[in-house]
């Protein structure tokens, strides 16, 4: 029996998946219309929402070709709660009760339960020329999700995981971390095994109010990259509360994060529980028009566990329609760190869009007027865009992004309100002190087959263990260099090239062979100075990745950076 979802009934989200969301980003601009009901610079999306964008563009003409045909009608099965397409039925389920729709191991599907459970496999290996072990990659776990009630939405997915990591991903960063995980161990002496976990529930207060608490990430921006708030760090606690009226979709999320898993408060090494910060984040989005999204972004990063706020936990911040720097001035609270921003897309044409961010960390106006370089001057900016059917040649698509961030930006004078998560930046890889230039090309030449390449150009400014010059968002900034005369790159210069090629089959539903190159090569100066015996730096490395993988139900993990 089918039964129809009402309009008010709740919706999980499809998981962040840089693949998986290109495609509803592909049909908005091919579309040359914003989407009804999707904001695309908030990620991810709820399911409904993704089906209800999908078949209000069934009288357009942007599922003309075979290729886009496949397309829609993959969303709209991996959603077939929503979508109710008969395609959606396999015509030859496993053992007569398994894989009776094309997307789930089993699934019930009742006026009050809706339940869909999936097996996750990530398995592969590879050759890094740096490495004398194989690369591999070996995934199993489940993902389940669902409604009850029509009210409450529920997901979780559990999996067990041991992976070498490429090389060069140890290289960006001066701690030993797992880059997008949490907490690890070692495994067989190189690699490194973990448990990741992440879950949530939502429920609807009213038809334009959604709230989840739970486990996740979030992506904000429309670039590959995202100066505001990416899904590059660990998952973490989260309450978000999402507000989709009129022509406004509005953000109110708190994230409840570590501060710095190498040590507790007092600096001692394991056995108490690692020290942990808040961030705050008000994101507001309007429509202007038919082609044109504007917000702004605010954030604060504190905790109850610093010196200034004495294990007091500020409720003011709790406040979803105040000011932040109003706040922390309201109470003194001068070891909080506010970040405000904004964003935009803009869709000119049919087959193009234009977008980008700019981030404020500090600064004063005298200072900037001056150009002499001021240490506090931080700011960040993006510009990219995206062309749909590049020279007429259908679904080749192709995006160009710059990304620039000043030196320090992101950082402070205390590990409980620098942008960071588990030792890992919260908004893009490199952190700060850098200028880069990407560019992705995307062809689907027949429906199963998806070929991606980029491109990464970028100039950094890196850090010695010795020495601050506002590479690394971690150091506390008031170690710096120097106060005046700062640029970008400065420090250890460091000239990157990166290119990548991920061919990937779909052999079934959410079932993807895929193959991947990696070409990287970085060059880094020579220290100037002469450094102290026990100081360490950065090396120059040229690295080659060749590996092949098979995935079932989970995203592909990215090592671009």
């Amino acid at each position: 029996m089918v039964f129809i979802r009402g309009s008010i009934a709740q919706s999980t989200n499809a998981p962040l998946n840089e693949d998986y969301y290109h495609l509803i980003d592909r049909y908005e601009i091919k579309n040359g219309q914003l989407l009804p009901g999707i904001f695309t610079s908030v990620k991810p999306y709820q399911r409904k929402l993704i089906v209800q964008a999908i078949d209000s563009l069934n009288t357009s003409a942007v599922f003309k070709s075979q290729v886009d045909q496949f397309n829609k009608e993959y969303l709209q099965n991996d959603s077939w709660e929503w979508s109710r397409m008969e395609s959606a039925d396999s015509k030859q389920p496993v053992l007569k009760k398994l894989y009776q729709k094309k997307s789930d191991l089993v699934y019930v599907d009742e006026p009050d339960f809706d339940l869909h459970v999936n097996p996750v496999l990530y398995v592969g290996m590879g050759h890094d020329s740096r490495l004398d072990d194989p690369w591999f990659i070996n995934t199993r776990g489940v993902e389940i999700r669902g409604m009850i009630d029509q009210k409450i939405g529920f997901y979780s997915l559990l999996t067990e995981n041991q992976l070498q990591l490429p090389s060069y991903a140890r290289d960006i960063f001066d701690n030993p971390v797992v880059p997008h995980e949490g907490f690890w161990k070692t495994f067989k002496e190189t690699g490194v095994d973990f448990f990741h976990a992440r879950g949530y529930i939502d429920f609807n207060v009213s038809k334009h109010v959604n709230m989840q608490v739970g486990h996740d990430r979030l992506f904000i921006g429309n670039g590959m990259r995202s100066l505001i708030f990416s899904d590059f760090s660990a998952p973490n606690l989260f309450w978000r509360t999402q507000v989709r009226v009129w022509k406004l979709n509005y953000l109110f999320q708190v994230n409840r994060m570590v501060a710095d898993p190498s040590m507790t408060v007092n600096g001692s090494r394991g056995g108490t529980r690692y020290p942990e910060k808040y961030v705050m984040l008000h994101h507001a989005s309007i429509n202007i028009g038919r082609k044109l999204n504007i917000g702004l972004f605010e954030s604060v990063i504190f905790s109850p566990k610093d010196s200034v706020n004495n294990n007091t936990f500020d409720f003011s911040y709790l406040n979803p329609i105040i000011f932040f720097r109003a706040v922390e001035t309201q109470f003194g609270s001068s070891g909080d760190n506010v970040i405000l921003g904004m964003d935009f897309k803009w869709l000119p044409a049919k087959r193009l869009s234009v977008y980008g961010q700019f981030v404020l960390d500090e600064f004063l106006l005298s200072e900037v007027r001056a150009g002499n370089g001021w240490w506090a001057n931080k700011f960040a900016g993006q510009v990219g865009v995206k062309y749909i059917d590049a020279l007429g040649i259908s679904n080749l698509d192709v995006q160009g992004e710059i990304n620039i961030v000043r030196p320090f930006t992101y950082s402070h004078n205390s590990q409980y309100a620098n942008y960071s998560n588990y030792l890992q930046p919260i908004a893009h890889p490199f952190g700060s002190n850098f200028r880069e230039i990407l560019g992705v090309v995307r062809y689907q030449p027949i429906p199963r087959v998806q070929l991606v390449g980029k491109l990464i150009i970028a100039q950094r400014g890196r850090d010695w263990s010795t020495a601050n010059f506002g590479g690394d968002v971690l150091k506390d900034n008031s170690t710096r260099e120097n106060d005046f005369g700062n640029e970008i790159g400065q420090g250890l210069k460091e000239q990157l090239g990166m290119v990548t090629f991920t061919a990937s089959y779909q052999l079934k539903h959410n079932l993807f062979a895929d193959f991947n190159f990696v070409y990287r090569k970085s060059t880094i100066d020579a220290p100037s100075v002469t450094l102290p015996v026990n100081a360490t730096y950065p090396i120059s490395s040229t690295t080659q990745l060749i590996s092949a993988a098979l995935r079932w139900n989970i995203a592909a993990r990215l090592y671009d950076y």
